[in-house]
Protein backbone atom coordinates (compact mmCIF):
# COMPACT_ATOMS: atom_id res chain seq x y z
CA UNK A 1 0.00 0.00 0.00
CA UNK A 2 1.31 3.41 -1.45
CA UNK A 3 1.53 6.40 0.55
CA UNK A 4 1.47 10.13 -0.74
CA UNK A 5 5.13 10.11 0.28
CA UNK A 6 5.42 8.02 -2.73
CA UNK A 7 3.79 9.96 -5.33
CA UNK A 8 6.26 13.10 -4.09
CA UNK A 9 9.49 11.19 -4.56
CA UNK A 10 8.88 10.49 -8.11
CA UNK A 11 7.27 13.79 -8.93
CA UNK A 12 9.22 16.28 -6.62
CA UNK A 13 8.06 18.83 -4.01
CA UNK A 14 7.86 21.85 -6.45
CA UNK A 15 4.78 23.36 -6.03
CA UNK A 16 3.72 26.63 -8.01
CA UNK A 17 2.24 29.15 -5.76
CA UNK A 18 0.77 32.67 -6.15
CA UNK A 19 -0.14 35.58 -3.37
CA UNK A 20 -3.43 36.82 -2.97
CA UNK A 21 -2.70 40.17 -3.85
CA UNK A 22 -1.79 39.08 -7.44
CA UNK A 23 -4.82 39.36 -10.22
CA UNK A 24 -6.68 36.63 -11.45
CA UNK A 25 -5.32 36.95 -14.79
CA UNK A 26 -1.60 36.40 -13.29
CA UNK A 27 -2.68 33.60 -11.84
CA UNK A 28 -4.44 31.76 -14.62
CA UNK A 29 -1.03 32.70 -16.84
CA UNK A 30 0.91 30.96 -14.19
CA UNK A 31 -1.25 27.81 -14.71
CA UNK A 32 -0.91 27.33 -18.10
CA UNK A 33 2.83 27.93 -18.07
CA UNK A 34 3.25 25.57 -15.56
CA UNK A 35 0.58 23.36 -17.42
CA UNK A 36 -1.16 23.24 -13.80
CA UNK A 37 -4.98 23.38 -13.04
CA UNK A 38 -3.72 24.74 -9.25
CA UNK A 39 -2.00 27.27 -7.50
CA UNK A 40 -1.38 27.27 -3.51
CA UNK A 41 -2.36 31.25 -2.82
CA UNK A 42 0.63 31.55 0.21
CA UNK A 43 0.86 34.99 2.50
CA UNK A 44 3.88 34.82 4.50
CA UNK A 45 4.86 32.03 3.82
CA UNK A 46 1.75 30.41 4.92
CA UNK A 47 -0.95 28.56 2.97
CA UNK A 48 -3.87 30.69 2.88
CA UNK A 49 -5.73 28.89 -0.26
CA UNK A 50 -6.02 27.49 -3.18
CA UNK A 51 -6.97 28.91 -7.00
CA UNK A 52 -8.18 26.33 -9.24
CA UNK A 53 -9.09 26.23 -12.80
CA UNK A 54 -13.10 25.71 -11.35
CA UNK A 55 -12.87 29.00 -8.73
CA UNK A 56 -12.07 30.78 -12.40
CA UNK A 57 -15.07 29.52 -14.18
CA UNK A 58 -17.43 29.88 -11.51
CA UNK A 59 -16.35 32.98 -10.16
CA UNK A 60 -15.02 35.15 -12.81
CA UNK A 61 -16.46 34.26 -15.84
CA UNK A 62 -19.73 33.09 -14.81
CA UNK A 63 -20.20 36.57 -12.19
CA UNK A 64 -18.68 38.90 -15.14
CA UNK A 65 -15.64 39.50 -13.13
CA UNK A 66 -12.78 41.12 -14.46
CA UNK A 67 -9.69 38.82 -14.98
CA UNK A 68 -7.21 41.41 -14.86
CA UNK A 69 -8.34 43.49 -11.81
CA UNK A 70 -9.85 40.91 -9.96
CA UNK A 71 -7.70 39.95 -6.94
CA UNK A 72 -7.16 36.16 -6.20
CA UNK A 73 -7.60 36.15 -3.11
CA UNK A 74 -11.47 37.02 -3.90
CA UNK A 75 -11.71 34.11 -5.95
CA UNK A 76 -9.47 31.62 -3.86
CA UNK A 77 -11.04 28.70 -1.93
CA UNK A 78 -10.49 28.98 1.60
CA UNK A 79 -11.26 25.77 3.08
CA UNK A 80 -8.04 23.50 2.21
CA UNK A 81 -8.89 19.94 2.38
CA UNK A 82 -4.76 18.73 2.47
CA UNK A 83 -3.18 15.67 3.30
CA UNK A 84 0.08 14.55 4.48
CA UNK A 85 2.88 12.74 3.48
CA UNK A 86 1.76 9.72 5.65
CA UNK A 87 -1.49 9.77 4.11
CA UNK A 88 -2.17 6.94 2.45
CA UNK A 89 -3.02 6.23 -1.44
CA UNK A 90 -6.59 5.01 -0.70
CA UNK A 91 -7.23 7.47 2.05
CA UNK A 92 -5.81 10.18 -0.57
CA UNK A 93 -8.15 9.20 -3.23
CA UNK A 94 -11.08 8.86 -0.86
CA UNK A 95 -10.54 12.85 0.54
CA UNK A 96 -10.22 13.69 -3.63
CA UNK A 97 -13.88 11.82 -4.22
CA UNK A 98 -15.60 12.91 -1.34
CA UNK A 99 -14.64 16.53 -1.55
CA UNK A 100 -14.58 16.68 -5.56
CA UNK A 101 -11.52 17.83 -5.82
CA UNK A 102 -8.52 17.31 -7.94
CA UNK A 103 -5.57 18.85 -5.94
CA UNK A 104 -4.34 18.21 -2.38
CA UNK A 105 -1.93 20.59 -0.62
CA UNK A 106 0.66 17.95 1.10
CA UNK A 107 1.43 19.66 4.33
CA UNK A 108 3.99 18.49 7.41
CA UNK A 109 3.42 18.06 10.91
CA UNK A 110 4.05 21.25 11.52
CA UNK A 111 1.96 22.52 8.92
CA UNK A 112 4.67 23.40 5.97
CA UNK A 113 3.66 23.30 2.78
CA UNK A 114 6.09 19.74 1.38
CA UNK A 115 4.22 19.28 -1.91
CA UNK A 116 0.54 18.88 -3.70
CA UNK A 117 -0.95 16.09 -5.56
CA UNK A 118 -3.43 15.88 -8.39
CA UNK A 119 -5.68 13.29 -9.45
CA UNK A 120 -3.60 12.54 -12.47
CA UNK A 121 -0.80 11.86 -9.78
CA UNK A 122 -2.81 9.11 -8.11
CA UNK A 123 -3.97 7.49 -10.59
CA UNK A 124 -0.75 6.82 -12.23
CA UNK A 125 1.32 5.66 -8.94
CA UNK A 126 -2.08 3.62 -8.64
CA UNK A 127 -1.61 2.39 -12.74
CA UNK A 128 2.15 1.99 -12.12
CA UNK A 129 1.65 -0.01 -8.83
CA UNK A 130 -1.06 -2.40 -10.37
CA UNK A 131 1.27 -3.17 -13.84
CA UNK A 132 4.60 -4.39 -10.83
CA UNK A 133 1.70 -6.70 -9.63
CA UNK A 134 0.51 -8.16 -12.56
CA UNK A 135 3.68 -8.30 -13.64
CA UNK A 136 4.53 -10.23 -10.20
CA UNK A 137 2.00 -12.39 -10.90
CA UNK A 138 2.83 -13.18 -14.54
CA UNK A 139 6.63 -14.18 -13.32
CA UNK A 140 5.18 -16.21 -10.55
CA UNK A 141 2.86 -17.86 -12.70
CA UNK A 142 4.66 -18.36 -15.78
CA UNK A 143 8.13 -19.96 -13.62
Amino acid sequence: MGHVSDILEAKGHDVLEIGGAATVLDAVTRMVEGNVGSLLVMEAGRLVGIVTERDYLRRVTLEGRDERVTPVSEIMSREIAYVTPATSIEECMAVMTERRIRHLPVLSEEKQVVGIVSIGDVVKFQSQEQRVRIEFLTEYISG
